[in-house]
């Protein structure tokens, strides 16, 4: 008897912008699920240098070669939207040991709201570790070049908003 797996997973995040690192956890998520969801959270607390639609317009244009990736936006709690859109796994990306031990707590939290989500942790490749989108806007913000960071087209949107 053959069984066949059907697996949605969400990998969720403010991508404010979309970094390096983002799309390469996201493209190894892309191949260990057959389906991945981009969740672009709303995340108005946080106050995002770009807003959700053109955050998700960005992950749209830099993941648009993964056919079975999509990008979608949500706001209020994750494992409401993981339910919603009938997925079983959230993924992480881990930059560095100190990331570990918040994302364990978070995996731990949705667990005891919802126990039949698993969180699966994707270590961020070696050249990314250092990266987020907040040192990312940073040193966009300051006149750096961020091109070794982030994808072009989330370049030129970081210079175009720097220079409003």
């Amino acid at each position: 008897m053959e069984i066949t797996l059907d697996i949605t997973a969400i990998y969720p995040g403010t991508f404010d912008p979309v970094t390096l690192g983002h799309i390469d956890v996201a493209e190894r998520a892309a191949k260990m699920f057959d389906h991945l969801i981009i969740a672009v959270a709303a995340s108005p607390g946080k106050q995002p240098h770009f807003d959700l639609q053109h955050r998700c317009d960005m992950a749209k244009e830099v993941l648009s070669d993964y056919k079975n990736v999509r990008i979608e936006t949500f706001s209020g709690l994750l494992v409401e939207f993981v339910k919603a859109k009938e997925a079983s796994v959230i993924v992480r990306g881990l930059r560095a040991v100190s990331d570990f031990e918040y994302e364990v707590q978070l995996a731990n939290l949705n667990r005891q709201m919802e126990p039949d989500i698993e969180t699966v942790f994707v270590a961020a490749a070696s050249q990314y570790t250092f990266v987020s989108s907040s040192i990312v806007r940073e040193i966009a913000a300051l006149g750096g070049d961020v091109s070794q960071f982030v994808h072009p087209l989330v370049e030129t949107a970081l210079k175009e908003r720097n220079n409003q």
